[in-house]
């Protein structure tokens, strides 16, 4: 069949790939006159690295395998909350992986054809009947396709066009600051890759992992009250939150280049979509279930998406296309709308400051390691 795609971010070219190599015949359409795919880095869950899997990217998920020894969640001066053995709990939960953004969105793309990719083309709006849908750009109609798959990101404006009654998107309140850097040399880290700190005082979060063996990722997670400051003023706000964090975590915000900063207001769906497709149409990733950072589920979502569609399609033809989509509506939109009334649960559990953060850090303590690892197990079960 011939699928169209819409937006080439990281959900958008694994679908791609994926439908590809399954042998359809892939139209894929990028806004921007060049692959747009940028920042820091990306945790991809045991549930994503099998969705990569599928899609044949298995090897590049394990090539990538997180390294560390112990993660979790810790105090801002570094002190254990719940902090698990990561390599007893990849034993149970599978394999978590961590790779930079620009490096797998290159090894997604590697697979299709020049000719498959089509950027400069902003598409405006998707007309559908019975017989295909047409994706409109500059008010013409400049492609055709069996089905189509909308994977335009957290502000998609075609799934406002779909779902005209939907809210869209709200903020959370809150401002995610990130930013990679080369490790540097003689700074202790003292067992804090792979953790997230929280501090009950401000509500401030800070998360730390390992990108290969020379590379460090970083995030902060701050109230963020009107707009997003620019990354200078950002990075002296956090540093300034920080000040008598642990000593690690103000050094590398310090150490870390303005050029690889990063700023954005943590948004969210306001509510979830009443349905993953219209007619020949799916909606993927951020387009259909965007979900605040905190559970790590964002991009593993996305190419669980993209897996589901790619076997629901397999030995479909023209006319099989809008029962098939309706099977992927039922299977994806349960879990992933799950995940995301969860995400935000966990943005307020861990942004609390006062009485009920005290109470958040006593209950951390006291909860079993094991108990956590089963339950992040059953959240990463596949659900393609």
């Amino acid at each position: 069949m011939r699928v169209l795609v819409i937006g080439a971010g990281l959900g958008g070219v694994a679908a791609a790939a994926g439908l590809h190599r399954a042998g359809h015949e892939v139209f894929l359409c990028e806004r921007g006159d060049q692959f747009r795919e940028a920042g820091t880095a990306i945790l991809i869950a045991p549930n994503g690295v099998r969705a990569l899997a599928a899609l044949g990217f298995g090897d590049y998920a394990r090539a990538h395998s997180l390294h560390a020894s112990g993660g979790g969640l810790r105090d801002w001066r570094g002190r254990p909350l719940l902090v698990t053995d990561l390599t007893v709990a990849q034993e149970t939960t599978g394999t978590v992986a961590m790779a930079g953004r620009l490096d797998l969105h290159r090894a997604l793309r590697d697979p299709l054809p020049d000719e498959v990719v089509h950027t400069g083309m902003p598409v405006e709006r998707l007309e559908q009947d019975e017989a295909g849908v047409w994706a409109v750009s500059g008010g013409q109609r400049v492609a055709s396709a069996d089905v189509a798959v909308v994977a335009d990101g957290i502000g998609s404006g075609l799934r406002g066009q779909l779902f005209p009654a939907h809210p869209g998107l709200r903020r959370t309140g809150r401002l995610d600051l990130r930013g990679m850097l080369p490790v540097p040399d003689g700074l202790a880290l003292d067992g804090l890759l792979a953790c997230n700190l929280v501090d009950r005082r401000t509500g401030t979060g800070f998360g730390l992992y390992p990108v290969g063996a020379d590379r460090l990722y970083w995030y902060s997670d701050t109230a963020l009250r009107g707009q997003p400051p620019a990354p200078e003023q950002a990075r002296r706000d956090v540093l300034a939150l920080t000040a008598d964090w642990h000593p690690a975590v103000p050094a590398l915000i310090e150490a870390t280049s303005l050029a690889d900063i990063y700023v954005d207001a943590i948004s969210c769906l306001a509510a979830p979509l009443p349905s993953f497709n219209v007619g020949r149409i799916a909606l993927l990733g951020d387009a259909a279930h965007a979900m605040p950072p905190d559970l790590g589920q964002g991009a593993s979502q996305a190419f669980e998406d993209a897996a589901a569609l790619v076997r629901l399609l397999d030995g479909a033809g023209p006319a099989d296309v809008a029962g098939r989509l309706r099977g992927y509506d039922a299977r994806r939109r349960p879990r992933a709308n799950k995940l995301l009334r969860q995400a935000q649960r966990a943005s307020r559990m861990t942004s609390l400051t006062g009485t009920g953060a005290w109470l958040r850090d006593v209950l951390l303590r006291a909860t079993p390691s094991q108990l956590a690892v089963r339950q992040a197990a059953r959240a990463y079960q596949a659900g393609q």
